[in-house]
């Protein structure tokens, strides 16, 4: 009998693994950051990201879990899987699988992913799910990344009102299961990630750290020069983030508040605006108007919103139109300072509306237990956000108009 050649064994290999799916093969980051590029949906203002086969996941920062539509040859946790317990860890319903049919002895871990967006919960296997990246170096992507994530499947249906050709939803919250908590022990970086909402165009996303370079050339690391950070508060309910404020500004004059005490301030990507809780707006809004009583007012107001203007006679500078700012003052003496590029939202040609809404009392408990203020989405675009699992800190650029740049000037140009 012949033996095969060494090199003849090892182009065979070569042959069987290349003949492999991709979808099961797993690149190694090196250690390196992820970064991944954002699109806002302009039929729903939600954030995605081409995470799953190059499709869409809508971006959750309250979301505990990542869950997408699966295959049905996906694969299943067993219900005394670590990560299935901690799947039911955001879970009401007690029970932590369900028996499956062709075998008595196995255990199955059952889900229960929820869209926010269209207000319904679903259950769907625990299995993992192929995501894909770019490794960067802060200035570009590097190399094709993909790694295997803890995810739920879930029903089509369950796709409802989330964008068009999305297939779920990448939660980023204050988990184990969240898309950062797995980037950082899947690629072994450090637990951080930096978000960059676009108001157009693209934005970026960099999981594990910095550093990240906007364009023009020659522009220094802005996560190294942050206009504030503040701690990170915990919410024994909700996942989320949240941050304490001393005060609200108008104009640089502090509003008088009937609320004692520091406010709780939460992040969310979900909503387009930021809402107030009504204690608090109201003071809020008669602030901003009395400092713009001379500007023209448009009547009535274009809803959801109170306060509207003739944009034609605002006058602008490079933050935006030429209104008061507003200041959100907050523990440990920064102020998120909010411009007119984030506080006035064109909403035809001749006019803009101060964006700002009052929380409805139906919205308390589902804005994860009613904070005084919930930060939207318009007025964290172009704006650089880390948040920072380990340091329990969150950081802030301030508006990237001033410093010549926005979210879309990542170069997303592969390196040579």
């Amino acid at each position: 009998m012949v033996k095969p050649k060494p090199v003849l064994l090892l182009a065979i290999s070569l042959c069987c693994l290349s003949a492999l799916p991709r979808h099961t093969a797993t690149t190694d980051g090196n250690g390196k950051p992820l970064v991944t590029a954002i699109t806002k949906d302009a039929a729903t203002s939600l954030y995605t990201a081409p995470l799953k086969d190059s499709r869409p996941l809508v971006l959750d920062l309250s979301g505990p879990l990542i869950w997408s539509t699966c295959d049905a040859s996906h694969p299943t946790l067993e219900c005394h899987h670590h990560e299935c317990a901690r799947a039911h860890s955001y879970h009401p319903h007690n029970g932590y699988g369900v028996a499956d049919e062709e075998d008595r002895f196995r255990c199955k871990c059952t889900a229960h992913p929820y869209n926010p967006f269209a207000g319904k919960a679903a259950s769907g296997d625990l299995t993992r799910a192929m995501l894909s990246a770019n490794a960067t170096d802060g200035k570009n992507p590097l190399y094709p990344v993909s790694f295997t994530a803890v995810a739920s499947c879930a029903p089509d249906s369950l796709l409802a009102k989330l964008p068009a050709g999305a297939v779920g939803v990448a939660g980023l919250a204050r988990t184990k299961l969240a898309l950062a908590a797995q980037v950082a022990r899947t690629q072994k970086v450090a637990n951080k990630f930096a978000l960059c909402l676009p108001s157009g165009g693209q934005g970026v996303a960099i999981f594990g750290g910095g550093p990240l370079f906007l364009l023009p050339p020659g522009r220094p690391d802005v996560t190294e020069r942050l206009a504030g950070e503040t701690p990170l508060r915990r919410n024994p309910e909700f996942p989320g983030y949240y941050i304490s404020a001393k005060g609200l500004a108008v104009n640089q004059e502090q509003v008088p508040l009937s609320s004692y005490g520091p406010l709780v301030v939460g992040l969310c990507s979900r909503i387009p605006y930021t809402v107030l809780r009504s204690d608090v707006y109201r003071p809020f809004v008669q602030a901003f108007d009395k400092a713009t009583a001379e500007r023209k007012r448009v009547t009535p107001p274009v809803a959801p919103f109170e306060l509207c203007y003739d944009s034609r006679e605002l006058g602008s500078t490079r933050l935006g139109y030429a209104v008061p700012q507003v200041d959100l003052m907050l523990e440990g003496g920064s102020n998120w300072t909010v411009f007119g590029g984030n506080s006035m939202v064109q909403v035809n040609d001749n006019t803009a509306c101060f964006g700002f809404v009052r929380m409805k009392e139906s919205e308390k408990r589902r804005y994860f237990g009613a904070p005084a203020v919930v930060i939207g989405g318009f007025q964290m675009e172009n704006n650089l956000l880390v948040f920072d699992e380990e340091k329990a800190q969150l950081g802030f650029s301030g508006l990237l108009f001033g410093r010549q740049t926005t979210c879309s000037n990542f170069n997303f140009t592969l390196a040579a």
